[in-house]
């Protein structure tokens, strides 16, 4: 089986549902609460092993009730957690999530034991590493360690993926590594400057960061689909319609299927394809880890 190694973060997520979300100074009364494992290394890395990926996983808790009880779920997922660190000072991370009644979401995050995670901690895994199919990783933690991880590994030639979320600023050495970066509308624009709302304006983000470097861009658009873009080439992937109940997590949801698919040997639009449904399943239910579906659950195997 080939295997998918990804980097990242471990959240504990408490989600409130209410009518719409409270603007500043505002408080609403809201429905349901829910307290989920989360976190878009974690939800990645789910989203992977259920869909067939024989993950490893490494990331950075803290040695409390939240990080014990995520560990032991990953492990439940089949996720092998050998390189899963425990910060004796550091809380395990936290995310405040608020889903009004579109299933629109907006998130506050304390990354916690996530912002120590550093290269010197990614060493004892490095042959791991550069033993991988495809190495996939988020900037919920430091960028320097994202940057030392995807180095080894391009450098052994593996498909080094990075879902450049929450968007920042990055090294221009970064982008020389990456075979694929999915940034979805928003994070495009914070990292080129050109707002993505059609084809023609995620055209010329991915033009902008192929000329960096990355081999491949696939901007996520929501209901939009995708816009892919690789070797002077771009089209958009259409999604089946749905209703969607939760867009929590749908961008890990596809990140984690495409890793898998590009793991098995898929061209990047069959890929893309399967990074599809199952972000399009996973829109359906409410939640992070807990939305995202099995292979079997999918209209495209």
């Amino acid at each position: 089986m080939k295997k998918v190694m990804v980097i990242g973060s471990s959240n504990t997520d408490m989600v409130v549902r209410s009518a719409r979300i409270p603007v500043p100074g505002e408080t609403i009364l809201g429905g349901r609460f829910l307290m989920n494992p989360g976190g878009k290394g974690a939800n990645q890395a789910v989203a992977a092993a259920r869909m067939g990926g024989d993950v490893t996983f490494i990331a950075k808790i803290g040695n409390d009730l939240f990080g014990r009880e995520t560990l032991a779920a990953w492990k439940t997922e089949n996720i092998n957690t050998k390189f899963v660190l425990t910060d004796p000072e550091e809380q395990s991370g936290v995310a405040l999530i608020m889903v009004d009644a579109k299933g629109e979401n907006c998130i506050s995050v304390a990354s916690g034991a996530n912002a120590t995670l550093f290269p010197e901690n990614l060493e004892d895994a490095r042959s791991e590493i550069e033993n991988a199919d495809v190495l996939l990783m988020q900037l919920e933690t430091p960028v320097e360690t994202i940057l030392c991880a995807a180095k080894w590994a391009a450098a052994k030639g593996v498909t080094v993926i990075l879902n450049p979320a929450p968007a920042q600023r990055l090294p221009e050495e970064l982008y020389r590594q990456l075979a694929v970066i999915t940034p979805n509308e928003t994070e495009a624009e914070i990292l080129t400057g050109i707002k993505v709302t059609d084809e023609a304006t995620a055209e010329a983000a991915a033009k902008i960061l192929c000329e960096r470097g990355v081999q491949a861009v696939i901007i996520t658009m929501g209901s939009q689909g995708s816009y892919v873009y690789t070797e002077g080439k771009g089209e958009q992937v259409p999604v089946r319609p749905v209703k969607r109940v939760d867009t929590t997590a749908a961008g890990d949801v596809f990140n984690g299927a495409l890793a898998v698919g590009l793991s098995e040997g898929m061209t990047l639009r069959d890929a893309v394809n399967l990074a599809s449904e199952a972000a399009t399943v996973s829109v359906t239910r409410v939640g992070a880890q807990s939305s995202a579906p099995y292979r079997n659950e999918c209209m495209i195997l």
